[in-house]
């Protein structure tokens, strides 16, 4: 088994142009000489992405985030050990855990000049709830109250009922990051804003749609001045393209879950020039199964699906085992997510079982009817995302297998998201938000259609319980609690076999050995340039 699905993914991979090809890089001193014959580390770094900056605008969502993490900040962060101050440099919580109060940190400016203190976090705030159904993904929209200056570097934030997340979303890139007051379109962003000015540790100098963006370090930075003085952004769209140019020295650094593939991983794990990195799972790959599909209601047809998915060839055959399979929704070191649940093995004979025991009699072409009705599955997926289109075909290949024909759909982006919100769709590839935003943004927006979780979950007879204990765990204050009601809906999704967890999502970076303090952050989004170096 394991050497046919290598061999069929191998075929498409190679079909696709996508095996990893290139050439030996030259080498690059990590010194320049100055004037005075002295040596000096290198200060400037030179990053790829896949497509341009787009709108930096920190309150609504079409930018990039690692460029938006340069150059704005937030009251709080999110770090290895829990929440630490940022821009405010400390804050107190109301013991019913409905009223925040944030000290806002002195001496900061935004890169304009612009002072940072109460009154510019207060026409953020404003600025934001002026476009508040655009961000009612966020729990905390549905339950503010009230932003309030106390003196000029307090401001207190009330909320109708407690939000245990409320500090994660106020730590996230956006959409609370700070920009300065006068960078608004007469007090607000929703429709634009007039430039990207921030308190962050770099500035935008310069940038030509789709080829290039110019980052330098502010040095006028509240916070450590970045060692890394210049960063040039450039834009190649293709992976193999990225690829050559790190070899050839063009670039420094690859960075990102979507940006490497499986190949150039493997490649360069063991190089002398080069450093691989990867993370702990960030995410979790998934199908969606609409349970309000007449066929898909049917709990011993989504059990079939699930028994006759080889996530281990997937893993192995797609990815090279850098994507773990994935037993569950949300892995293990998820909060809240250490629970006890049963995987759904791979197991065709159990499959064939269920599929029998609902009265599905395989055909003579090998697809099992019922009542004078085929079964007949589509299955949509983004066509952008090559791995997607795989990962169809070889499902296609093996659900035939225990008689269920499944005609699979790529549609650009735009439409796949679009379809997915709107239901339309029997089965449907996404992704959890992942960390930091996971579980609880997740489960969050299963309540109304953001995307495809809603409408997959109508056909439950629980779905209404569900929905209740997810509202309860958002306003829990009782840790213990908390946890039971989380038990308690994984376990019912789980059982439910509304979600085929495929594997574990992992950020991944490729690097010039010379680069260093390149790390992964909580954010799964944040490149932490601020803290790379060159040198020994």
């Amino acid at each position: 088994m394991k050497n046919y699905i290598t061999k069929f993914l191998a075929s498409i991979f190679i079909v696709a142009g996508i095996i990893g090809c290139g050439s030996e890089k030259k080498e690059k001193n990590t010194t320049v000489k100055t004037g005075e014959n002295k040596s000096e580390k290198r200060e400037e770094l030179v990053f790829v992405n896949y497509r341009d900056i787009r709108d930096l605008n920190p309150h609504l969502y079409a930018g990039e985030m690692y460029a938006q993490e340069m150059l704005y900040e937030t009251l709080v962060n999110i770090g290895p050990n829990g929440y630490e101050p940022c821009l405010a440099e400390s804050w107190n919580i109301s013991e019913d855990g409905k009223v925040y109060t944030f000290n806002i940190r002195k001496g900061v400016t935004f890169s304009d000049g612009t002072v940072c203190d109460a009154h510019a976090i207060k026409a953020n705030f404003d600025a934001i709830l002026e476009n508040k159904s655009r961000h009612t993904w966020l729990e905390m929209m549905h339950l503010l109250e009230s932003i309030d200056l106390i003196d000029d570097y307090t401001i207190q934030i009330k909320l109708s009922k407690p939000y245990y997340p409320m500090l994660t979303e106020l730590g996230v890139t956006r959409p609370f990051a700070m920009i300065s007051p006068k960078a608004m379109k007469n007090g607000s962003t929703k429709n634009g804003v007039n430039g990207y000015i921030g308190t962050g540790p770099y500035i935008l100098k310069d940038f030509v749609t789709d080829e290039y963006a110019i980052f330098e370090a502010n040095e006028n930075y509240w916070g450590k001045v970045p060692e890394i003085k210049k960063i040039l952004v450039k834009v190649i769209p293709d992976n193999q393209t990225r690829i050559l140019a790190l070899e050839k020295g063009e670039i420094d650094l690859i960075f990102g879950k979507n940006m490497i593939d499986a190949d150039a991983v493997n490649k360069y794990k063991n190089s002398d020039k080069f450093t691989v990195a990867l993370s702990e799972a960030t995410s979790t790959r998934q199908i969606v199964i609409n349970t309000s599909n007449e066929i898909l209601k049917d709990k011993n047809i989504r059990y079939a699906l699930q028994h006759a998915t080889n996530k281990e060839a997937i893993s192995q055959g797609v990815f090279y085992g850098l994507e773990k399979p994935a037993d569950t929704l949300f892995a293990r070191t998820v909060p809240y997510c250490d629970i006890d649940l049963k995987p759904f093995n791979f197991d065709m004979e159990l499959a064939n079982k269920y599929l029998d025991e609902s009265g599905w009699v395989k055909g003579s072409d090998g697809i099992r009817t019922k009542d004078g009705v085929r079964l007949e599955l589509s299955l949509l997926y983004n066509s952008d995302s090559v791995t997607e289109k795989v990962i169809s075909e070889y499902l296609q290949a093996e659900y035939k297998k225990i008689g269920i024909a499944i005609n699979i759909t790529g549609q650009e982006e735009q439409s796949y998201r679009d379809n997915m919100k709107a239901g339309n769709f029997d089965m449907v590839f996404n992704i959890c938000w992942g960390t930091p935003y996971d579980p609880q943004s997740s489960l969050a927006a299963m309540r109304q259609r953001v995307y495809g979780d809603y409408a997959a979950q109508l056909g439950l007879e629980d779905k209404a319980e569900i929905d209740e204990a997810i509202t309860e765990i958002l306003v829990s204050t009782d840790e213990v609690k908390r946890q039971e009601l989380y038990t308690f809906v994984l376990t019912r999704l789980h059982e439910d076999a509304v979600y085929i967890p495929l594997t574990y999502e992992c950020n991944k970076a490729i690097y010039t050995s010379e680069l260093k303090n390149v790390k992964f952050t909580q954010t799964q989004y944040e490149v932490p340039f601020a803290e790379m170096t060159f040198g020994e």
